[in-house]
């Protein structure tokens, strides 16, 4: 529920002071003795832990070390300066431009990126399908996947119905492998994402996107299994009608929703998951059973970057289109003020917190919690951000030191998979794969 506006206007208020007390450093315990992976590894001796294997040992276990450790060094650290040109440990690589050409019809739109990743693809593919099997030992859910999640296709809307099919057409993968896929991001994404404006009114846009939690812990690399295979499938697009850009994004090959995005000169977009009782499963399990009438919420990112032609009416549109999964969507403009992030629940929008200038709010930023909320305490990377951001100061904020922001322990973490930077008026998007060596939180 959103809060009443009592709670609002109390949170509004400490916005005057620029280091609030919500967003200061806690007091830290004594350090641990012991490295986060060895609780793991003592319930996983083989090396690879799914979901079954992790067991409550390791769930206790973690649940024990992490609480405290996300505040210990060296599980967090001083926040970071002069990471920008991205390099050392936590730089894993570029990530490849490709053009898509939405002149194309839907089922070529993707040939070319498909070709070049489909042995990344077909390798993610069979590792969320051994992750399946620890949920479901007996195969009935890999088998309801390869033969009746393709008879659902028809039921997505245009074009992404057809892009899907011309996916599997190129990358020889089931069909239903390929929607499953693009479902699979509806229930497991944890981010970091803001906004921030500087002195002379330029916005910035930038984020963390983490995923893959509890998919499959591998003690002997000491990292989620997921993520490893998502950076070889990581792509920036640049979306094309009659040789101009329409939008830009960075994305995963095989994927056609949206997460991260931008109009040039116009506005940008994010989109994390907000974690709710009613959560995206329970769309996606109506949607399966005939109800029709919300929108796949990466599919709905997609269309406003695709159409929206004003930071205004990007944000209407993801404020009240009725969806499958509630969201947190991070918008920026490229006029003074243009930033905010929009709270959804599956059917409303139940707050939209804004830039506020004249009381010092420079900045927005979310994770995975309201911000009304005091975020949980196994999993607060709000407030290290935030810390970090107040800092680096309004006068200094730019892309390198947002970078410097997203690179800070434990808001760089196991699940991160990449970072993005947006300037919407320059109209330049850049993605860096990462890594978060050890010592390191898993999330």
């Amino acid at each position: 529920q959103r809060p009443s506006s009592g709670k609002i206007a109390m949170r509004l208020s400490d916005s005057d002071n620029p280091a609030p007390s919500w967003a200061r450093a806690r007091t830290r315990p004594a350090p641990l003795s012991r490295a986060p992976r060895v609780a793991f590894g003592r319930c996983c001796s083989d090396g690879r832990c799914g979901m079954k294997s992790l067991g409550w040992c390791s769930l206790l276990a973690t649940f024990t070390v992490f609480t405290s450790a996300q505040f210990v060094p060296p599980y967090t650290e001083n926040c970071r300066r002069g990471m920008y040109p991205p390099a050392g440990p936590t730089f894993e690589g570029n990530v490849p431009w490709y053009k898509i050409n939405l002149d194309s019809a839907p089922r070529q739109r993707w040939h070319q990126v498909i070709n070049d990743k489909k042995v990344e693809l077909t390798n993610l593919i069979k590792v969320i399908k051994e992750l399946a099997l620890d949920f479901f030992p007996s195969g009935k859910l890999i088998d309801l996947v390869d033969k009746d999640l393709a008879l659902l296709v028809d039921t997505l809307p245009f074009p992404f119905n057809e892009e899907l099919k011309g996916i599997a057409d190129v990358s020889g993968l089931p069909l239903g492998e390929i929607v499953f896929f693009n479902i699979f991001y509806e229930v497991f994404t944890v981010c970091t994402s803001l906004v921030a404006e500087d002195e002379a009114g330029k916005l910035y846009h930038a984020r963390n996107l983490d995923f893959g939690l509890f998919l499959g812990w591998d003690t002997k690399n000491s990292s989620w299994r997921v993520p490893e295979y998502l950076r070889p499938l990581t792509v920036n697009l640049d979306f094309q009608r009659n040789n101009r850009t329409v939008f830009k994004s960075t994305n995963f090959a095989g994927y056609v929703g949206m997460l991260t995005g931008m109009k040039p000169g116009i506005f940008t977009l994010t989109m994390n998951e907000r974690f709710s009782l009613e959560g995206g499963y329970i769309g996606i399990i109506e949607w399966i059973l005939g109800r029709r009438d919300e929108i796949w919420m990466s599919f709905l990112t997609r269309s406003v970057l695709e159409n929206a032609t004003s930071y205004a009416q990007a944000k209407d549109q993801l404020a009240n289109t009725e969806m499958l999964a509630p969201a947190y969507f991070i918008l920026g403009g490229n006029q003074t003020g243009e930033g905010c992030v929009i709270t959804r629940s599956r059917m409303a929008c139940l707050d939209i917190w804004e830039l506020d200038l004249k009381h010092g709010r420079w900045y927005v930023l979310e994770t995975n919690y309201d911000h009304w909320q005091v975020p949980l305490f196994l999993d607060n990377r709000r407030t290290p951000a935030m810390k970090c951001m107040n800092q680096t100061t309004q006068a200094k904020v730019s892309v390198e030191t947002i970078y410097d922001v997203l690179s800070t322990k434990p808001v760089l973490n196991k699940l991160t998979t990449y970072t993005t930077l947006m300037d919407v008026s320059a109209g330049t998007l850049e993605t860096f794969l990462r890594n978060c060596p050890d010592p390191c939180m898993p999330w």
